[in-house]
């Protein structure tokens, strides 16, 4: 289980991967939001996914989670067709606006962190010591501990995001989705955000997939990219999806370095 430490394996598996999306598309309605997105994404990867306002990264990431079923295409988690696959525990979820809640629902820190266990152990259970446990290693992970017992409406927005990342990591997830998660936090803190993320990738062995705007810190954060505009224009190591996009934006320059052909592709 992830929140156990670090592993004697590869930081990224290339031959192991554990979302697959061949193919798939996505329409509401007559708009076409995806066609034909490939991806792949390797065990212990970190992956930025960008795109424009609009461009279906958002609809790509509720495809993967089952929350939208493709028109049409072929989705596969950990080996499995997404019809099949129950282990949702796997994968944990932090969505674009996970701040904006009640903020005076009573709940504690440690109590909002169990409820990520309830994947596991179903509703109207009460908490075991196994889910105790997995709830402190998830706080203490993301430096939040000391705080499990103040209500969560009290803390601040990077924290109450901190929250969350803790509350999908007690399940012991594989594989941690975000989508947009520095929307509501302080901008003062969003570079501390994005160091915790690369902590759980690289300490963890945690798979990361990271929806995001912010480009710079992506670039910095991130091992590879996924350009999305209704298909996978890129999906390569940071470094070069940057050398490609400075080829396109002045040909002149490095003619020699202009992509081919825009398509969902592999490394």
């Amino acid at each position: 289980m992830p929140l156990k430490g670090p592993q004697a394996e590869p930081a990224v598996d290339h031959g192991r991967n554990i979302i697959e999306l061949e193919r798939v598309s996505f329409s509401y309605g007559a708009r076409t939001v995806l066609e034909n997105a490939d991806l792949a994404v390797h065990r212990g990867d970190y992956l930025g996914i960008v795109g424009g306002n609009g461009a279906g990264k958002t609809t790509l990431i509720k495809i993967v989670l089952g929350l939208l079923k493709p028109t049409s295409g072929l989705v596969r988690l950990f080996g499995r067709d997404i019809a099949s696959f129950k282990d949702w525990s796997r994968i944990g979820y932090v969505p674009q606006k996970a701040t904006n809640f009640d903020a005076n629902f009573p709940a504690t820190v440690l109590e909002t962190v169990l409820m990520g266990r309830y994947g596991r152990r179903g509703l109207f259970r009460f908490p075991t010591r196994e889910d105790k446990e997995m709830a402190r290693l998830a706080l203490e992970q993301v430096d939040l501990w000391p705080q499990r017992g103040r209500l969560i409406g009290d803390l601040s927005g990077g924290q109450q995001q901190r929250v969350f990342i803790a509350r999908a990591l007690s399940g012991g997830p594989d594989v941690l989705i975000l989508d947009e998660p520095t929307v509501g936090v302080e901008r003062g803190v969003a570079g501390d955000f994005y160091a915790l993320l690369k902590r759980l990738n690289e300490e963890l062995r945690l798979t990361v997939v990271l929806v995001t705007h912010d480009m710079d810190r992506m670039a910095h954060q991130a091992m590879h990219v996924a350009c999305v505009d209704k298909t996978i224009f890129y999906h390569c190591s940071v470094d070069e999806y940057f050398r490609k996009t400075h080829a396109e934006a002045h040909p002149h320059e490095h003619p020699a370095a202009a992509p081919g052909a825009a398509g969902g592709g592999g490394f």
